[in-house]
């Protein structure tokens, strides 16, 4: 397989850590800048909401753009970005750093899968497409809890010098070793939309939507909780994202061979009630560690497991839409981010953190509802009867 693709890995693995680092170090932020959890939450908000709108469109507006050029582009807008963070002073500024980040980021790992794609053979092109998606897995495995590592050690602002630097490096390698590809018409976004008029593609996207935001109301404030909940002190709290997400990574796989054995559906629906169990229990096992350690793990491996089956079920729904339906899904998971961190932010605004894992819980309750209603046949109405009486 062409060596560039671990290139462009690099890349989704710096965009990766941007987009989630946040909610490791939100105490940190809300205490420098004088904000509230909450409001230090809403980071993560912009960010994912950006995220799945600027994609699409994006991709549209520059689809006559040669697309070496449109990533070293894109990679200058990042940089611009994350570097603006390093110096923001204000709750505002760092508000328009994270807009400009997730911006350039959304197009940056569409580029990123595009070329991926298209520099190696046609016999490759799943594994290196495959390869990308591992740099934003890996950034949860180790980005995370690095950047919490230099967070606590060095200030919040020190992991993002971190991801400047990846980024200048990433440039550099784009100059230095992508070639020139030319681009492809983009499918309009309209055309896009009009697959949602299929009852079980609507419900499916709804579903993953709300799983991610039902994940996420408790996720993106992890560290709190670890604090609060469980009394852990910062070196603990990096420890406990790292056990998270070499689990997550491990869940991907498992997710996988599940669906290939027991079929999408039924994995799908099993990951999702198994999974709704265990973010009810949270809140429940932190008077033991271990045990909530052990819940922690399945938690986090279902996390991911239902992504290759869901994946696996849109392609099945509507093979001939396969490439609409894996934009349009990543634009429904990062929706999901926003509204999940957003509604993660209310709760611990009103009430305490140890409550966003029920209604994180009560989230995932109403995704099982739009599965089931996405794999459930729509009755037919009776035909009229043909014959008249005489």
């Amino acid at each position: 397989m062409n060596k560039r693709v671990y290139l462009l890995t690099i890349v989704s693995f710096v965009v990766g850590m941007v987009e989630l680092i946040i909610g490791g170090i939100l105490d940190l932020i809300a205490d420098d800048l004088g904000v509230s959890l909450g409001k230090a939450g809403f980071l993560i908000t912009i960010f994912s909401l950006v995220f799945a709108i600027a994609a699409p469109i994006l991709l549209t507006m520059t689809a006559h753009i040669e697309r070496k050029r449109l990533t070293i582009l894109s990679l200058f807008v990042f940089l611009a970005g994350n570097a603006l963070v390093i110096v923001s002073q204000t709750y505002s500024m760092l508000l328009i750093a994270r807009i400009l980040s997730a911006v350039s980021g959304s197009l940056l790992v569409v580029l990123c899968v595009t070329m991926a794609s298209n520099i190696v053979e046609e016999k490759y092109r799943a594994r290196a497409i495959g390869v990308v998606f591992m740099g934003i897995s890996a950034s949860l495995v180790l980005g995370i809890p690095v950047g919490l590592m230099l967070g606590n050690a060095f200030g919040w602002r020190a992991p993002f010098i971190l991801i400047t630097a990846l980024t200048v490096l990433s440039i550099l390698g784009v100059h230095f070793f992508m070639n020139r590809l030319a681009p492809k018409p983009a499918i309009p976004i309209r055309e896009q939309l009009r697959t949602l008029k299929n009852r079980r593609i609507l419900f499916a996207q709804i579903t993953s939507f709300l799983f991610l935001a039902g994940h996420l109301t408790l996720y993106g404030y992890l560290t709190p909780f670890l604090k609060m909940a469980l009394g852990l002190n910062g070196t603990w709290v990096s420890i406990v994202y790292l056990i998270f997400g070499v689990a997550a990574v491990f869940g991907g796989g498992i997710g996988g061979m599940l669906a290939d054995k027991f079929g999408t559906k039924p994995t799908i629906i099993g990951v999702i009630i198994v999974f709704a169990v265990s973010i009810f229990m949270i809140p429940y096992t932190t008077f033991a560690f271990p045990l909530f350690l052990v819940v922690m793990v399945i938690w986090s491996m279902l996390s991911w497991a239902i992504t290759p089956a869901m994946q696996s079920y849109l392609i099945e729904s509507s093979p001939e839409t396969s490439d609409i339906q894996q934009s349009l899904n990543n634009s429904a998971l990062h929706f999901g981010i926003a509204f999940g961190s957003m509604i993660g932010g209310i709760v611990i605004e009103n009430a305490s953190v140890e409550n966003n894992a029920t209604v994180g819980g009560l989230l995932i309750i109403l995704a099982l509802g739009t599965a089931v209603l996405s794999m459930t046949k729509k009755a037919r109405r009776p035909r009229e009867s043909a014959h008249t009486i005489s």
